[in-house]
């Protein structure tokens, strides 16, 4: 089995100023949004518009932003009304408190679709065109984010088989028994595999939100299985039918997605 090695969380240190690793790894989501959002400017519909629906490099930046907004509001509300709802209605100042820690992928997601749509209002464009655009590049930015999870020593796994060769002991985690190192599953799942998968599909022609409806069914299904590997959080536990809080808000991205999918075809085909 391996040890966690204690990475030290604060990258530099400039006087009073510390630039944290973690940032870091959200510095790195954006640039590699920026970076995708240029090659997906290449691709298909996006290469063939012209006049007022064209696509340029100011809307990737514009949508960075708003993301970024985006992510910020909606994964702290987020955070705070799926998983202490309680705790923050009787502390209401505390939702503020972003520093203490407190995110929530779900919440930030639907403060994502939030910005889209806000977006695609203010350009006159369909809102599931920018979500087909936007969705493909999504998973290296979680995958960064969970290089930070693990840097950081947080969201450790549940017990694993003491044979297992890349256990890893979290000795503040407040155990000497291995564990699964979660944050890695999470990074190779939800990141490079969705990001692969994704990109691939999204290569091709497609109906008009089918891309978006692939991310969400891809990432439900990914972060469902990862949670069995992932330790529930201690003031929660696990909820009915034995399942994580994140298991259960995977579940409508799940449903979610195939109906999405399956209503972008029904509505091709009958337009045929």
């Amino acid at each position: 089995m391996l040890i966690y090695p204690h990475i030290n969380p604060v990258a530099l240190q400039l006087g009073p100023v510390a630039i944290h690793w973690y940032g870091l790894t959200y510095l790195a989501a954006f640039g590699l949004f920026l970076f995708l959002g240029s090659l997906r400017l290449r691709h298909a519909p996006f290469v063939h518009l012209s006049g007022a629906g064209a696509w340029s490099r100011k809307d990737v930046e514009d949508i960075l932003f708003l993301g970024v907004v985006g992510v910020i509001l909606g994964g702290r509300l987020g955070y705070c009304l799926f998983y202490k709802p309680g705790y923050y209605a009787a502390h209401p100042l505390e939702i503020f408190a972003i520093w203490q820690g407190g995110m929530s992928f779900h919440g930030g997601m639907l403060g994502v679709i939030a910005s889209m749509i806000w977006f695609a209002r203010s350009r006159q464009r369909p809102w599931l065109q920018v979500a087909d655009f936007v969705a493909p590049c999504v998973p290296t930015g979680l995958a960064a984010g969970r290089v930070g999870n693990f840097i950081n020593g947080e969201l450790w796994g549940r017990f694993s088989h003491p044979d297992l060769p890349w256990g890893m002991v979290f000795a503040h985690s407040g155990s000497l028994q291995p564990r699964h190192p979660s944050q890695i599953y999470q990074f190779l799942l939800e990141g490079l595999l969705l990001f692969v998968l994704l990109w691939l599909y999204a290569r091709h022609k497609r109906q008009q939100g089918q891309v978006a409806a692939a991310f969400l069914l891809g990432y439900g299904l990914l972060r469902f299985v990862a949670e069995f590997f992932r330790e529930p959080d201690s003031f929660l536990g696990l909820l009915p039918l034995g399942l994580s809080m994140g298991q259960w808000l995977c579940l409508p991205m799940v449903l979610g997605g195939a109906g999405l999918w399956w209503w972008a075809q029904g509505r091709a085909d009958r337009n045929r």
